[in-house]
């Protein structure tokens, strides 16, 4: 079996909770394709009394009587996992029932592990799932000692309302929740070594920026190509593994599939993303309730994050596209028609390809702050973190400071990204321009506080007359610790 790379954390909880004497229902949630399956079977492998998962929504699209087939599926895997051949339930209480019955037999006092893959899936209309699902833990499995019920979606906003924050039969009876992220640059790194894919780290961030750091897309990388070559098999070519990816990751998770593509289409228009009245004009999805809970799930989703832009007042909460797969397939994938298959490795050097890894080298950052703020030596302050954008109109210059990290020690951090394959090098244009953007956010914080020029970069900064301006430099390196 293949050897997990990470989730340290994630594996020695659902160990803990193994050995536990007690009952749990453990809820793991997280963006589609990020690896929660494969966390259960790597951790409790060998330990699994009984599993099953949901059938998709878009591989049953157009089918009738979803609940039926359903039933069935669920059917087949308590007879593959041994129960005598009986019947077909009819109903979900009636399954559950099955699984009890099938359980309580089987029962030698051993831990018994019920893992309930794709759980949001098994949820059809009218099918009742819920009630039925909230009698099987209420009424029996809660009150055996050596149960562990475990269950995950890539649906987060189902997991999160109807069972993590449900107000019914459920309220307060998940005992533990796992949110799985996707792999930072140090995981990525060893998932390539793992694979005997030959890749440097200059390259590793580039791949963070296409593919995020989603294990089951850094899986496909063949390690006879070098990076573009990857990049033009599993996106450009007529038969990419993931060329309809996009698609598949709103009409797989959610119930409004096009609203949500559209939601995040709208957000990822702009780098610092918009307001809710914005992405209401833009969608033509109305400005309420339902609104929200779309917003709601896409940040769930790890979608798109909710921020206040610096100095502005939370009536000003924006919403801004930070998943970099969805970023990337926005802008050189989804509106692309009739392009060779080797469009990457023919572009890979034009400008606005260099352009863009600028923008998406300050995502890669922003993903990586608890590895940015290890490197500043802040490990352990409070801190916040915002972007910053002022118009500039007839009588002053607008600005842009791609980070600002706020310290509750008085010290605001002047965060400088740039991506480049050198050092970086600060001449006197760039130095008025420094000068410029301190003394604006001079006059937008308190006295007390004070300015540290960062630079954030990928191999260092040349040393010159200017490069003072800079108090700290966070390299590469630094962001794969």
């Amino acid at each position: 079996m293949a050897k997990i790379i990470g989730r340290n954390k994630e594996i020695k909880e659902l160990h803990t909770l193994y050995k536990s004497d007690q009952a749990h229902l453990v809820a793991i949630y997280g963006r589609r394709r990020v690896g929660k399956t494969f966390l259960v079977d790597q951790a409790l492998s060998g330990k699994i009394t009984f599993r099953h998962a949901g059938l998709s929504p878009v591989d049953e699209a157009g089918k009738k009587n979803l609940m039926s087939e359903q039933l069935k599926h669920f059917y087949h895997s308590l007879l593959l996992q041994g129960m005598p051949k009986s019947h077909v339930p009819t109903s979900w209480l009636e399954a559950f029932f099955m699984l009890s019955m099938h359980l309580q037999k089987n029962d030698t006092g051993r831990k018994q592990v019920v893992f309930l893959d794709e759980l949001p899936w098994l949820d059809t209309p009218r099918s009742g799932f819920l009630t039925a699902f909230e009698g099987f833990w209420n009424t029996w499995a809660c009150h055996r000692d050596n149960i562990m019920v475990i269950v995950c979606g890539s649906a987060n906003s189902w997991i999160l309302d109807k069972l993590i924050n449900n107000h019914g039969g459920l309220y307060g009876r998940t005992t533990h929740i796992i949110k799985l992220s996707p792999f930072t640059l140090n995981e990525c790194e060893q998932f390539f070594k793992s694979k005997n894919v030959p890749i440097s780290r200059y390259d590793i961030v580039q791949s963070y920026m296409i593919f995020g750091g989603v294990p089951y897309y850094l899986n496909y990388f063949d390690p006879q190509l070098s990076l573009s070559q990857n990049v033009d098999r599993l996106l450009f070519a007529n038969d990419g593994k993931l060329k309809d990816e996009y698609d598949r990751l709103f009409s797989s998770v959610f119930s409004s599939p096009d609203d949500m593509k559209a939601i995040v289409n709208c957000v990822g228009r702009r780098h610092s993303g918009y307001m809710r009245k914005e992405i209401s004009a833009f969608t033509g999805i109305e400005d309420s309730g339902n609104l929200s809970d779309k917003l709601k799930a896409l940040v769930a989703s790890n979608f798109i994050i909710e921020y206040v832009p610096f100095g502005e007042s939370l009536r000003n909460t924006h919403y801004k596209l930070v998943d970099p797969f969805c970023r990337f397939c926005q802008a050189y994938v989804n509106d692309l028609r009739h392009i060779p298959e080797d469009y990457w490795t023919q572009n890979m050097d034009s400008q606005p390809v260099i352009s863009w890894r600028g923008t998406a080298f300050e995502e890669v950052c922003l993903n990586h702050i608890v590895q940015i703020k290890r490197a500043l030596g802040i490990a352990g302050i409070s801190t916040e973190q915002s972007s910053w954008i002022q118009k500039g109109d007839d009588n002053k210059e607008g600005i842009q400071i791609d980070l600002i990290i706020k310290r509750k020690d008085n010290i605001y951090n002047l965060c400088e990204i740039k991506f480049y394959s050198e050092d970086f090098t600060v001449d006197k244009s760039y130095h008025s321009k420094l000068v410029h953007r301190k003394n604006i956010l001079l006059e937008h914080i308190p006295r007390k506080a004070a300015i540290h020029s960062t630079l954030i970069t990928t191999y260092g900064l040349t040393r010159n007359e200017y490069s003072s301006d800079f108090i700290n430099v966070v390299t590469m390196d630094d962001l794969f610790f």
